[in-house]
């Protein structure tokens, strides 16, 4: 949080034009993708080669990139880790690492101790965050069956660590809400793919886990808790379906922003429906907001195949937040136009938030 203080209280901030409204306002252009810089703050690169750096530098982004706890063991969070810090090693200047810690052993007795030395070892290696997973909510079961929950009194030590170190969290609790949706009642065409072929987590077929509405509060006691916790809400918090109820929480938790990784599809179906609510939304929630895409590399995909659709998708949300082009996606049915934010809005989003919130990549 101490991070923020000088941030929260800056006025407006200096932009050159490329396009002027008849109020002064400045706008940015599909022209003007490549000249400004920006950062994708939550993607997946599991491999030593430099594909995705590659077309990162030619379309003017960097990067972080973030390590996943996927239930695996120690071993298997410890080799993402090598991969991102290979590869932030390699490029300083372009990518930064963001770690997590392993809950597969969560009933060890010197859990918390091995955990707090781990993560000391990332942060002393580079890492300048921590991403929890939402197996803390959906898969991690204690001794005695009981879902392990983020508000768990035995992760407090480790929040409560990452607070006084000014440590940044980024939380991926809980699902979209289509989760607990049949699949034919989904908003998004992306969300209907993925639990279709992800049945483990279509909670819809899971009425025994906890509700959506559970692993939203657990998610808010866990942020009541620790109040000078720095905290994003990966993929709008999980609260991609409403941007009032979005709002709500921004309101209620002056220290937590959100990135918009994998959620771009339900920003299209909200601004489908009514563009100019979405579109205040951005203006007012401008120092809350962080460009992410959730795209990955594990060195499967060729080269070509990678860097075409990374472009494709960076110019896509482009288009949408810098832009009023009618627009079509994959992502939804139907029409939509893009938010056409003014300039100084998209510079916060693409790249000052994260500079402010995470810490990443100082000017």
């Amino acid at each position: 949080m101490k991070r923020l203080t000088s941030f929260l209280l800056l006025g407006l901030l200096a932009a050159c034009s490329q396009t002027q409204s008849q109020e002064g306002e400045a706008y940015y252009t599909m022209d003007d993708f490549g000249k400004v810089e920006k950062i994708d703050v939550h993607v997946h690169i599991r491999t030593e080669r430099d594909a995705f750096v590659a077309q990162a530098r030619q379309d003017n982004f960097r990067l972080v990139t973030i390590v996943v706890d996927h239930s695996a063991g120690r071993a298997e969070v410890e080799e993402q880790f090598r991969y991102a810090l290979w590869q932030s090693r390699e490029h300083p200047e372009e990518i930064a690492s963001v770690t997590a810690f392993s809950v597969k052993e969560w009933d060890e007795p010197d859990w918390t101790t091995r955990t707090l030395a781990w993560l000391d070892s990332c942060l002393d290696a580079g890492a300048i965050g921590l991403k929890v997973w939402k197996n803390i909510g959906m898969v991690q079961r204690d001794k005695n069956g009981a879902l392990v929950m983020v508000d768990d009194p035995k992760l407090d030590t480790i929040f409560h660590t990452l607070a006084q170190r000014d440590i940044p969290v980024i939380g991926h609790l809980g699902e979209p809400k289509n989760c607990w949706l049949p699949v034919a009642e989904m908003t998004t065409n992306n969300d209907k793919n993925y639990f279709t072929n992800h049945p483990e987590y279509h909670m819809y077929r899971h009425p025994e886990m906890p509700s959506y509405e559970e692993q939203i509060a657990a998610r808010d006691r866990l942020l009541e808790k620790n109040t000078d916790l720095t905290f994003v809400g990966a993929h709008l918090g999980s609260l991609e379906w409403d941007v009032d109820a979005l709002a709500a929480r921004l309101d209620q938790f002056p220290h937590m922003a959100v990135d918009m990784a994998a959620r771009m599809g339900q920003l299209f179906y909200q601004t489908r429906e009514n563009r100019e609510k979405v579109r205040d939304f951005f203006i007012k929630y401008q120092d809350r907001l962080l460009y992410a895409t959730d795209m990955g590399d594990e060195g499967e995909e060729s080269q070509e195949d990678l860097q075409q659709s990374m472009h494709r998708t960076w110019m896509r949300d482009w288009q949408y937040l810098a832009t009023d082009d009618t627009m079509q996606s994959d992502l939804i049915e139907g029409d939509f136009q893009g938010l056409q934010l003014p300039q100084e809005v998209v510079d916060k989003i693409y790249r000052k938030n994260a500079q402010q919130w995470l810490g990443v990549f100082p000017e």
